[in-house]
C-alpha cells in the first residue's frame, strides 16, 4: 500500500499536487492524502533546522503518520519530522533550493529527496527582462506623476528620457537556467551581453562575451542584473565598492536573492546619481523592513521599481512544479532511475 501526502499551499493547491500523481502513477497509489499549507498569506520562515518552510512540525508529523511519500513545496521536513516519520521513503520538493528539507537528516534515513530545477525559470527571466524595461524607460516613475494628476513633459528632457537595451551593455552576474535566459533575450534585443559565473560551461552561451573578473563586469555595465545563488560566496556580491565601479548613471535589476545585494549602498548609489534606477524583486529581509533606506529613495522620487518577490509566480511555474515531482515519484514506484535526486539514495535500492 502506497500513501503520498500532497502538503500544498495556495500557490501550489495540494489538488494539483494529487493530479499530476494520480496521472503519473495513479495505478500505482493506493491513496493521496490532500493539506493545504498556509503561504503565502502567512509568510514562511525558519522552522526547527530549515529555512523558507511553511506551517510547523506537529502539522507535518501528524499528516505523515503512515505514509509512504511526500509531495510539496515548502513542508518543513526536519530531522525531528523524519525521526517521527519512519515510513517515508520519498519527498519530492516542487523547488529548486529546497531550504526548508534537512537533507543530512534525510540521506542518513534513507529517505530520497528529489526536486524541480529550473521550474521557474522562465517565469523569472520573462519578470528580470520586465523589471529591466520598467526601470530603463521609468514606467513606474512616470505611471505614478498620472496617478497623482500631473502631466509632465520634463520625461522628454535630455536628462530625464530612458534607455533602450539595445546598444547598451548589460552584465549578467550568474548564468543559470534564468541568467542564460536573460542572455539570451537581451542578446536578440541588440544588447551587448557581458556574462561572469566561474560554473559556465564552455559555449553556452555564443552571443555573450565571458569575463573571467567580477569586478570587471561592473566596470563596464551599463544595466547589471543579478542572477547568481545565494551563498557564502555571493553573498553581498553586489556591494558599495563594486556599485562604485560602474559607469555614472547605470542600473542594477535583481530577481534572485535579497541578500546578493547591499540595499543600502543602491539607495546611496541612486542618492548621489552614481545608479539612475534600481529595480527589485527581492529584499534583504521578507516581509521587508519598510524603514530601509531604499523605500525612503523611492519615496523621494528616484527611478526605483520595486515588487513582491513574484517572479517565479506563474501558472505554468506552479504545474511544472508539481508535474516535476510527480514524475519522480512515478519512476520511483516504477522501479525506475529518476532524473534530479538530491540525496544518495537509488529508487532501485529502497
Amino acid at each position: 500500500m502506497t500513501i503520498v501526502l500532497a502538503a500544498g499551499d495556495r500557490f501550489i493547491r495540494p489538488r494539483l499536487f494529487r493530479d499530476h500523481v494520480l496521472a503519473q502513477a495513479g495505478d500505482l497509489v493506493d491513496e493521496v492524502r490532500d493539506l493545504e499549507l498556509p503561504w503565502p498569506d502567512v509568510p514562511f520562515g525558519r522552522v526547527g533546522d530549515v529555512d523558507e518552510a511553511s506551517s510547523d512540525e506537529e502539522t507535518i508529523i501528524a499528516a505523515l503518520d503512515g505514509a509512504d511519500a511526500l509531495v510539496t513545496q515548502l513542508a518543513p521536513v526536519t530531522d525531528r519530522v523524519l525521526a517521527a516519520t519512519p515510513s517515508l521513503r520519498f519527498i519530492g520538493v516542487s523547488r529548486g533550493g529546497p531550504t526548508n528539507i534537512d537533507l543530512s537528516a534525510a540521506e542518513r534515513r534513507g529517505v530520497l529527496v528529489c526536486n524541480v530545477p529550473g521550474r521557474n525559470g522562465v517565469a523569472t527571466a520573462e519578470m528580470s527582462l520586465g523589471l529591466m524595461l520598467a526601470v530603463l524607460r521609468r514606467i513606474p516613475l512616470t505611471q505614478r506623476t498620472l496617478e497623482s494628476g500631473r502631466w509632465e513633459g520634463r520625461f522628454y528632457r535630455d536628462d530625464q528620457v530612458g534607455l533602450e537595451i539595445d546598444g547598451a551593455v548589460v552584465g549578467v552576474l550568474g548564468a543559470g537556467a534564468v541568467g542564460r535566459r536573460v542572455a539570451s533575450v537581451v542578446a536578440a534585443m541588440g544588447g551587448r551581453v557581458l556574462v561572469y559565473d566561474p560554473y559556465l560551461p564552455s559555449g553556452a552561451l555564443p552571443d555573450a562575451e565571458i569575463v573571467d573578473d567580477v569586478d570587471d563586469l561592473f566596470r563596464r555595465s551599463d544595466i547589471l542584473t543579478v542572477h547568481a545563488r545565494l551563498n557564502a560566496d555571493t553573498a553581498g556580491v553586489v556591494s558599495a565598492e563594486r556599485i562604485a565601479l560602474m559607469p555614472r548613471g547605470a542600473h542594477i535589476v535583481n530577481a534572485a536573492r535579497g541578500g546578493l545585494v547591499d540595499y543600502a549602498a543602491v539607495a546611496a548609489a541612486l542618492a548621489s546619481g552614481q545608479l539612475a534606477g534600481a529595480a527589485f524583486d527581492v529584499f534583504p529581509s521578507e516581509p521587508v523592513d519598510f524603514s530601509h533606506p531604499i523605500f525612503a529613495a523611492s519615496a523621494a522620487g528616484h527611478n526605483v521599481v520595486m515588487t513582491p518577490h513574484i517572479a517565479g509566480a506563474s501558472r505554468q511555474t506552479a504545474e511544472r512544479a508539481a508535474a516535476g515531482v510527480a514524475e519522480e515519484l512515478g519512476r520511483v514506484l516504477r522501479g525506475e532511475p529518476v532524473r534530479h535526486a538530491l540525496t544518495g539514495v537509488s529508487a532501485r535500492s529502497r
